[in-house]
């Protein structure tokens, strides 16, 4: 039985309920459907987030070698790109509108480096795509919200104390870097810690902040606190790590109360609202679900109530998504607002990856 709103944000939650098929279900049959088009790396990206290194395509092939055979690009110009992804195709779909986007998606999906694709120019491996993300990489990424996926697929593949130079002869240490990417989600939560501690029932989301990076600074946080899965970085963190996680848990109760507050006062935007609800509360529990799979995190019982409430939020998301027939309409979505389809497809994937890392 759904609770209402105001019972969850009030945190009358205590156990972790298992996950309802109405909530899981319509998530993942629009993940594998729409994110198998063979003609939206992006979307099979997100297929793959969710089923693994095995999911194919609608044509048959997998995932993975669509993405690399049909949309991986060389340049061997003196001083060229090398391998690459462009951001979009020239039609507007979206090939890796983030930086790394494929490559970290190839990484975290399991795939060796040793893991051979067939370009089109011939074969190419996981490891010399990894090779070109390092030789573009530049430091500052650690400062951008554009650098969260760079970050998370380096994190994967290097350790603590790695070095390595890139395209520009600078020498990176990639240590130093995840510390400043540490320091930067602390200065863009800011007013978020702050409100925190004062107490307040919500900080308005204004576009400051972690409220300028993409999905609302959620993968930014996966990748750095994926790196503290090392212990010697850990260690060296304390409880600035720790915070953040506190900061994230009150987000929920922070968000939630002004998408309920928007979806009263504006109802003419209810699909949008309701996709930007979708989008949170999935990248919230995917988030901290890889924090304790990575990382070992066993949350305290007021940490677990806030994954409770998450889990009740998202369900009371897709059943008022389902009645606002978000799920039958999804082609005509496509065709009359793409943006709003995009986000739909990417966030259901997020979610029912979200779901799948608290069973």
């Amino acid at each position: 039985m759904l609770l209402p709103a105001s019972l969850l944000l009030l945190g009358l939650v205590t156990a972790t309920p298992a996950v309802s098929s109405s909530t899981a279900e319509p998530l993942r049959a629009l993940c594998r459907t729409q994110g198998a088009n063979p003609h939206n790396p992006w979307a099979l990206a997100h297929g793959l987030t969710l089923e693994g290194r095995g999911f194919r395509a609608r044509d048959g092939r997998l995932a993975a070698e669509v993405i690399v055979s049909d949309f991986l690009r060389r340049d061997e110009a003196a001083g060229g790109r090398g391998l690459y992804f462009e951001p979009f195709t020239p039609d507007g779909t979206p090939v890796e509108p983030h930086p790394a986007l494929q490559v970290k998606t190839l990484v975290l999906a399991g795939f060796p480096l040793s893991r051979k694709f067939q370009a089109a120019w011939g074969p190419v491996t996981l490891g010399a795509m990894v090779e070109d993300l390092q030789r573009d990489f530049r430091p500052e990424l650690a400062q951008s919200p554009e650098g969260a996926w760079a970050l998370d697929a380096l994190g994967h593949v290097l350790a603590p104390g790695a070095t390595f130079r890139n395209g520009a002869g600078e020498t990176v240490r990639f240590d130093a870097v995840m510390d400043e990417a540490l320091a930067t989600l602390e200065s863009a939560n800011t007013s978020l810690a702050a409100g925190m501690k004062a107490g307040l029932p919500q900080v308005p989301k204004q576009k400051q902040g972690i409220y300028t990076h993409p999905c609302g600074g959620l993968h930014f946080f996966q990748a750095v606190a994926s790196w503290a899965r090392h212990p010697a970085v850990r260690k060296a963190w304390g409880e600035r790590l720790d915070t953040q996680v506190d900061v994230l848990i009150y987000r929920l109760g922070s968000e939630a109360r002004q998408y309920e507050t928007a979806l009263a006062d504006a109802p003419q935007y209810r699909l949008a609202l309701l996709s930007q609800s979708l989008k949170f509360y999935g990248h919230f529990l995917e988030t901290l679900g890889r924090y304790r799979q990575e990382n070992g995190w066993s949350p305290t019982p007021r940490q677990q109530q806030a994954v409770t409430r998450a889990h009740q939020l998202l369900e009371a998301t897709v059943r008022r998504l389902d009645e606002a027939g978000a799920f039958r309409d999804i082609e005509t979505i496509a065709q009359q607002q793409p943006q709003l389809y995009l986000d739909l497809v990417g966030d259901a994937c997020h979610a029912a990856h979200g779901l799948d890392a608290w069973k």
